[in-house]
């Protein structure tokens, strides 16, 4: 989709418009391009005392095109890395001012801060645990501040899981990442098996539902790109626009109301037959019937709930139960902002996606059990 307004705002006139004005002033994203590095440019990397993963940081940075420092360079700095996990207490905050406060300004444009730490409920006592929450509020206010394209993320990395940093460290540095800031993930103890950074999800059967068009046809875009054989999934009404985004990937199209009773059982079965089961499970179909509550239907409320969250839960109860879902498999839900904060006229929307959060949660210590 075209972005007028940054269209306006980059040209001649329109620079000189938006600062007359004082609007705001897009920054055109740095994203992926296939063949070129995800990540070139100085790292400046630091750590605070007794930290725990400069080892392993700098064994991910070993293998991407990029110059590591551990001193502020004169140029721009492509990202900025940081270990906080040495943060035992409020008064070792100190640290991560120290680090940050003399180059943040010197962040190239759309470029990356990166903060390492451990999480609070794996902290030795009440004081860690602490400091290291505090380290969510750190990095959400610089992703905001920084401004330019920046963005500014969180990881904590449980004792054990110093060896499984690789892929989101290169994924959060990269140019992948363009759009996600502010976040806190999680890094738990895994099996992590070899695979080639460019193409990941090679010899992988994943599975999108609402691919036909929209966010989900880009997401099966972007696994296909990865290497997955992707199996997009759809309503029949949409199978000519279905039939398109799977020949176009080099998948296969799947017509089917993921609502109707017998649908996780003919997933199954397609999954089982035509493939070696699934590795990777994307709810991503969704729907929206928007009214005030007071006028909403039940109709318009139990369809949303039917489509956006039941049929989520009655479909991995299958894959699951049935362990369709291969060993170290993958199940993503897309949620929506309407979940977090709410919408005017989308209280059955906003209540599916809080719901789908909070089934991702729950879901986490089975899937962990299954190397998920």
């Amino acid at each position: 989709m075209t972005d007028r307004y940054q269209q306006f705002a980059t040209s001649g006139l329109g620079r000189k418009i938006v600062k007359q004005l004082g609007l705001p002033a897009p920054v055109p994203l740095r994203r992926r391009r296939p063949g070129k590095p995800d990540l070139a440019g100085t790292v400046l990397v630091g750590a605070a005392e007794g930290g725990r993963l400069d080892k392993a940081v700098t064994d991910v940075l070993a293998g991407a095109d990029v110059e590591v420092r551990s001193e502020p360079a004169e140029e721009r700095h492509r990202a900025l890395i940081f270990d906080a996990t040495g943060v035992k207490h409020s008064t070792q905050l100190r640290a991560v001012y120290e680090f940050f406060h003399p180059v943040i300004r010197r962040v190239d444009t759309c470029g990356r801060v990166i903060v390492l730490g451990t999480p609070p409920e794996d902290a030795d006592d009440p004081r860690e645990a602490a400091a290291q929450r505090g380290l969510e509020g750190f990095v959400k206010s610089v992703g905001k501040e920084a401004g330019r394209g920046v963005t500014a993320n969180l990881v904590y990395v449980a004792p054990g899981a110093e060896n499984g940093i690789g892929s989101t460290l290169r994924f959060l540095a990269s140019h992948r990442s363009a759009y996600v800031s502010g976040q806190p993930v999680r890094i738990t103890p895994a099996e992590i098996p070899d695979s080639d950074p460019e193409r990941p999800l090679e010899g992988q059967t994943a599975l999108v539902t609402g691919a036909a068009r929209g966010i989900g046809a880009v997401i099966a875009e972007v696994l296909a790109g990865y290497g997955a054989e992707v199996v997009c999934l759809d309503i029949p009404a949409a199978g000519g626009d279905l039939a398109r985004v799977a020949n176009q990937i080099g998948g296969s199209a799947l017509q089917l109301d993921i609502t109707g009773a017998d649908a996780p059982r003919i997933i199954a079965q397609h999954l089982t037959s035509r493939h070696d089961g699934l590795d990777i499970m994307v709810h991503n179909a969704g729907i929206t019937r928007d009214k005030t509550l007071g006028r909403m239907s039940e109709q318009q409320w139990e369809s949303v709930i039917d489509v956006n969250l039941a049929s989520q839960e009655r479909i991995d109860d299958v894959l699951l139960g049935e362990d369709v879902l291969n060993d170290g498999g993958r199940i993503v839900s897309v949620s929506s902002i309407s979940g977090i904060a709410g919408n005017a006229g989308q209280t059955n929307y906003a209540t599916s996606k809080a719901a789908v959060a909070g089934r991702v949660v729950s879901l986490a210590p089975a899937m962990r059990e299954r190397n998920g």
